[in-house]
């Protein structure tokens, strides 16, 4: 860990499983924080096996784990086990951060609500990620970011077009958001801890998460507002806010502000649409969108991709190219931006990898590297924890945490 950046010092223990509450320590690894991860035995955290479950991409390295788990410790603790209860105590004391996700009834049963560990740490930032929230008749549903995240929240019904029926989200979307949510919690109650000294209990929820991505259109529902029809291509609401495909087969989305529409028109070739009556004020431009789209894609599809940037980049029209994360990969602009780092130990294939989404001027990041394996550090941090060696034997032959036969074991899938 670098002695210099902005969290270093910052304990945090990782309790959660898959990818909103991991992600949200990742970042606070990102910048420096100790990390530890928590996890069964055996299996270990259910995203372990994530990228080998389809529709999600195949390969050989496990990208999935080391994206939402890099930079940190790795501790297999059976937290049903009795004897586990000790090192949970000395956990939750030594931590200034605790990041749970664990449905209520299953964190009643093991005794880690707020209640039972802020009892050991007064200072605690207790950091609570759930599908549905803490109340109401759903609050103890289980939740994945497709479910709760998209399709509860209106996004999934919202991202089709007219016609369609609603399709699978990208796996994470929703995670990836909450985690920076729930970040953005943690450190407020860590703000909130510098000024007053008590520990707070911060959380957010995949359903919370997905209503505020889509806030502009539930704030238009809660204000009665008119919606028009689901997109659609050929016929939208506004020609100038729409898909297009050029030449060479390359989709891209303009999005033209009344003030632009001149600049539009002249910079692809057709300064005649000015002095079309059906475009000249936008009130006509929306009633004749069908045949002034008609007349874009014609013009779009006349050039390929790399003249239309140029002419649009020239005329200063906003617009941007669909790309596959294929070529995502090869943005010049994610490198230039730290948004793709290099990486270390991921494996064979996997030598960078996708950095948090934020920045702090003049700090660095945390360089990479791999996620843990299962219970990787189990003596190292129990050692931390004040654990003699003939404790941790102890933990060991209860079954509180595993033997090392069985953590190689689970490292590489066999039985011990």
């Amino acid at each position: 860990m670098s002695a210099e950046n902005i969290f270093s010092g910052l304990k945090v223990v990782d309790l959660a499983s898959f990818i909103a509450g991991p992600g949200a320590a990742t970042i606070l690894s990102d910048f420096g924080a100790d990390v530890v991860k928590v996890e069964p035995p055996g299996s270990g955290d259910p995203h372990r096996h994530t990228f080998k479950i389809p529709p999600q991409p195949r390969a050989k390295d496990n990208y999935a784990w080391h994206l939402a788990n890099r930079n940190k410790r790795g501790l297999a603790v059976d937290l049903k086990s009795p004897e586990a209860w000790e090192i949970l105590e000395r956990l939750v004391k030594w931590a200034d951060v605790l990041v749970i996700n664990f449905p209520h009834p299953v964190r009643k049963r093991l005794k880690l609500t707020y209640e039972d560990v802020a009892q050991w740490n007064s200072r605690l930032i207790y950091a609570d990620v759930t599908g549905y929230g803490d109340n109401g008749p759903d609050a103890d549903l289980p939740g994945f970011d497709i479910t709760a995240y998209w399709a509860r929240s209106g996004l999934l019904a919202l991202t089709r077009d007219a016609g369609a029926p609603p399709t699978l989200p990208v796996a994470g979307s929703g995670d990836h958001a909450a985690a920076v949510g729930l970040y953005s919690a943690i450190v407020t109650g860590l703000y909130r801890r510098e000024r007053t000294g008590k520990g707070s209990y911060v959380a957010t929820s995949l359903i919370a998460e997905g209503v505020w991505a889509c806030g502009m259109s539930v704030q238009a529902a809660l204000c009665d507002a008119e919606f028009f029809p689901l997109h659609d291509r050929k016929n939208p609401p506004n020609a100038a806010f729409n898909v297009y495909r050029s030449s060479d087969g390359n989709w891209f989305l303009i999005v033209v502000q009344s003030k632009d529409w001149p600049a539009l028109a002249t910079g692809i070739g057709r300064p005649d649409l000015l002095v079309d009556a059906r475009f000249a004020d936008d009130t006509k431009r929306a009633a004749n969108s069908t045949p002034l789209t008609e007349i874009l894609d014609e013009v779009f599809a006349s050039r390929p991709l790399a003249y239309w940037r140029e002419a649009l980049d020239r005329a200063r029209i906003t617009y941007g190219v669909v790309r596959a994360p294929g070529e995502v990969i090869t943005d010049p602009q994610l490198l230039a931006n730290d948004i793709i780092v290099p990486f270390e130990g991921g494996g064979e294939h996997m030598k960078f990898t996708v950095s948090s989404p934020l920045q702090v001027r003049d700090v660095a990041k945390v360089p990479a590297r791999r996620a843990p394996e299962i219970g990787e550090h189990n003596d190292e941090v129990l050692k931390q924890l004040g654990f003699t060696g003939h404790q941790i034997d102890d933990l060991r032959a209860s079954g509180a945490i595993p033997h090392a036969q069985h953590l190689e074991a689970a490292k590489t899938g066999e039985r011990p």
